[in-house]
């Protein structure tokens, strides 16, 4: 879930591109801002690290009556899912917590709970943080650092015209419980740089049009959509006045977007069905040479913005 504030300044991503362009970086820096994860060159024969953060707020990504260990969940979750968007492997985590007055310790403990869960599941550890009083409202921040081969790390910037692109799970929708309770693709993200290198990977946390967008902006690249070929959640398809725009627009999907060559789509399908049966994989469409992104529908071809969820706004 989220919500925007009442007087919005400037958006999410201009805001980035106006900080990270002042930001210093040393010769260790493989990939500094501007992708899923930082990727650092720490020393480590045949690997390198990823190190990302990300932070969920009351009453933006969740709400007060939320289930606390789904808070947790979704607040580890998060940053694994860029983890994944790598392909790599989460290792390490620390976590900010900003408590409200009057908060409670038991819901405390509960989102702890949450979060040890999901970080047993996938092999991190969480080795401290740090706790400051936050008036208004829960604010919980995760840093998490991984690591990832180095000739296996995917990167948004790879795409070529003519790849088919690729979404596992299904968009759309997200707010009927998606959002707490998604699972991190770190398996199939691996499993498919492992045995068919994808060209470009992304995580879909703001929408299929904003975040395949940046995907398109990183490799000076467009693309062409089917919209029969989306897979559109059912809830967006029952409550939503547009399912369509659902699927590109909703966010907290966390699911994968990534392109492939098309000589390996057949061979790949096969085997990831066969890997991962309950992990829904489409193609739903191909990389273009013209900048932007259009759909495909049944009276005709349409433009649409690429642009998802936007803090700030």
């Amino acid at each position: 879930m989220s919500k925007a504030p009442s007087n919005p300044g400037p958006d999410e991503f201009e805001l980035i591109s106006r900080l990270t362009a002042k930001l210093p970086t040393g010769d260790s820096v493989v990939v500094g801002a501007g992708d899923d994860c930082a990727v650092i060159d720490a020393g480590v024969p045949g690997k390198w690290q990823l190190h990302k953060t990300d932070a969920v707020v009351e009453g933006v990504h969740f709400t007060k009556d939320a289930d606390p260990q789904q808070v947790g969940h979704k607040a580890l979750g998060r940053a694994l899912s860029d983890i994944a968007a790598m392909a790599g492997t989460p290792r390490w985590a620390t976590v900010t917590l900003g408590l409200p007055d009057g908060f409670d310790a038991e819901t405390v403990e509960s989102i702890y709970d949450g979060m040890a869960a999901l970080a047993k599941r996938h092999g991190v550890s969480l080795v401290g943080g740090e706790m400051v009083a936050n008036p208004e409202r829960l604010f919980i921040g995760v840093s998490l650092v991984g690591e990832v081969a180095r000739d296996k790390c995917l990167l948004r910037s790879g795409a070529n015209v003519g790849d088919g692109v690729w979404v596992t799970g299904e968009l759309g929708g997200s707010i009927a419980g998606h959002h707490l309770e998604f699972t991190p693709r770190l398996a199939e993200a691996r499993w498919l740089a492992a045995h068919f290198l994808p060209s470009a990977m992304i995580d879909l946390s703001d929408g299929l049009a904003g975040d395949l967008g940046h995907l398109l902006t990183a490799a000076n690249v467009g693309v062409e959509l089917l919209e029969s070929a989306l897979p559109i959640r059912r809830e967006a398809r029952l409550r939503a006045k547009s399912p369509l725009l659902a699927a590109l627009t909703d966010g907290e999907d966390y699911e994968l977007c990534f392109t492939l060559g098309q000589g390996q789509a057949v061979a790949m399908l096969d085997r990831f069905k066969n890997k991962f049966p309950d992990t829904p994989l489409r193609c739903v469409g191909k990389i273009v040479d013209r900048p932007g992104l259009k759909i495909r529908q049944k009276s005709g071809v349409m433009e649409i913005a690429t642009r998802g969820h936007v803090h700030f706004q």
